[in-house]
């Protein structure tokens, strides 16, 4: 199959296979006489697999670590649970920013009282507003 036909496939666009293939999580596929490249079911499923790592937030790095202990599976599960249990630290970091952030902004919320419409003053704009001149905020009330 050729290239679009594998973007298609996966979900993957073009250039994203191609930087894949330059930086060497999926090798580079036999070429047609025409030159074209002859993608087959092996890379298909080495890009999925990598588009699965993709999809659950995987630095390149660690796909790549990933796909070497695919091509040499002797005795690596410790090496993929780390792996694995490094990511999940960094999803659960990532959650506790969130959820504080949804605090900051469910407090700068807090400052629209939705009486005025279109006319008057906005809380939120006037807290976003202090908080550029560097005075304390609803969402950053310790500055």
């Amino acid at each position: 199959m050729q290239i679009k036909e594998l973007a298609r496939a996966t979900g993957v666009d073009v250039e994203t296979i191609r930087f894949y293939e330059k930086e060497g999580l999926l090798p580079e596929p036999a070429r047609l006489d025409n030159g074209y490249r002859n993608y087959a079911q092996p890379q298909l499923e080495r890009l999925s697999f990598i588009r699965h790592c993709r999809a659950l937030d995987m630095p390149l790095a660690d796909v790549k670590r990933l796909l070497g202990f695919v091509d040499d599976p002797q005795g690596h599960c410790l090496n993929v649970d780390a792996l694995v249990d490094d990511q999940l630290s960094r999803v659960r970091a990532r959650l506790k920013s969130m959820r504080a952030l949804e605090k900051q902004l469910l407090q700068l919320r807090s400052r629209c009282n939705g009486e005025h419409g279109d006319a008057g003053p906005c809380g939120i704009l006037d807290e976003l507003v202090s908080a550029a001149h560097g005075e304390a905020c609803a969402c950053h009330p310790e500055q």
